[in-house]
């Protein structure tokens, strides 16, 4: 751990003792340890491996793109780079097949707001309380928690919270001044919490109307963590913008926005030294490939519906200390009437399962999405016990 990371933060490292884990191996939904300790892991590394582990298609797309070429700047055309510019733009939700490539979630989101605001020529953007955007100044800046924002401000301006969920808040925040409008279609650190009924629609509709962009920050929804390839597609609304990184290379270093044609004909210019890297894109292909080939969007949805159906029914069943048992898919929080870390503590010392929090009082559940019945159900005994 550096020493820049805060233990007890939900968004880096999380220290399980005093002796944190040190992995450093892996295999489908497994981890292992220096000392041979094995773990099953249902967090992912925050969503970044939803294949599990060293998926083989990976490692060999790896290995092949690093044998030819490491890296060449992306004014010169590759490949690689080429192909996941249209494997993305074709597996897009809707018409948003313009593609800039990054190294991050936070870069992806930062290019999302200069995009909106270059592209409508205004400076407010909307977002909401508990929203987690990323870190760099501008992502800074549409994050909620102000433990994030305080010892770095003055952060971008221009930028209104709401509340999630409440369409009445988010009507009378947007208006003709309104550049873009950023949501989480299911809140990640601020406790998943799943967008109401109507609310992403009520949000496509304001800001059409406003003639502002709609973002979808699908950097941890996405890859078909929530049951279908990008959260939206759940919900059947289309954004002007979406943004990925995470697993999208199964956990290499890289990020996407991906634009609707009135944003990316209307944007500035913008670049990075690294947009693209061949090997990351390499990854990054046969991530798609497997994910699209496998339907393992699918295999989320239906394991993610008996993981949260067991755990309701053993929280009913033992009167367990639990006010809630929320998500979709596979990206699943458990809410807990003290705080999460003791629950994972015990978790990761006495079963060796590998969770997260999210906040200080949800256990967050985000395994690999190639998990299975068995996983879910060795999980809810596990947390059963520790409860």
């Amino acid at each position: 751990m550096s020493a820049f990371e805060d233990p007890s933060d939900a968004g880096e490292g999380f220290v399980f003792s005093e002796k944190p884990i040190q992995l450093e191996s892996g295999e489908g939904v497994h981890l292992t340890a220096s000392d041979g300790t094995e773990y099953l892991d249902f967090g992912a590394s925050y969503a970044c491996t939803p294949l599990g582990h060293c998926p083989p298609a990976v490692v060999d797309a790896v290995q092949e793109q690093a044998a030819e070429l490491l890296y060449v700047q992306a004014s010169y055309p590759n490949s690689a780079r080429t192909e996941l510019y249209e494997r993305l733009g074709a597996v897009a939700p809707g018409d948003l097949s313009k593609v800039w490539l990054c190294n991050s979630g936070t870069e992806a989101n930062e290019a999302a707001m200069k995009f909106a605001r270059s592209a409508t020529g205004r400076e407010k953007v909307v977002a909401t309380k508990r929203g987690f955007h990323g870190r760099t100044l501008g992502a800074l800046a549409m994050t909620w928690k102000k433990k994030y924002r305080a010892p770095f401000e003055p952060v971008a301006g221009g930028v209104e919270f709401v509340d999630y969920g409440d369409e009445e808040a988010l009507a009378e925040a947007v208006g003709d001044e309104t550049a873009a409008v950023f949501l989480e279609p299911v809140q990640g650190e601020g406790g998943i919490n799943p967008a109401g009924d109507g609310y992403l629609q009520s949000a496509r509709d304001l800001t059409a109307d406003a003639g502002a962009a709609l973002v979808f920050d699908e950097i941890q929804t996405g890859m078909g963590r929530t049951g279908d390839l990008w959260a939206c597609e759940g919900a059947g609304v289309q954004p002007d913008i979406l943004t990925t990184a995470k697993g999208v290379a199964s956990g290499l270093p890289l990020g996407a926005t991906l634009c609707a044609d009135w944003i990316a004909d209307g944007a500035a210019s913008h670049g990075s030294t690294f947009s693209g890297n061949p090997v990351v894109a390499a990854a990054a292909n046969a991530t798609l490939e497997e994910l699209v080939a496998n339907d393992v969007p699918g295999n989320a949805a239906k394991v993610g519906e008996y993981l949260t159906t067991q755990l309701a029914e053993a929280v009913e069943e033992h009167d367990l200390p639990v006010r809630d048992v929320r998500g979709e898919g596979l990206m699943i929080g458990v809410e807990v009437k003290r705080g999460a870390n003791r629950y994972l503590r015990d978790l990761a010392m006495e079963h060796q399962i590998l969770a997260l929090p999210a906040g200080r009082s949800v256990v967050r559940l985000l395994p690999p999405l190639v998990i299975n019945e068995g996983h879910a159900r060795e999980v809810v005994d596990a947390l059963t016990e520790v409860l």
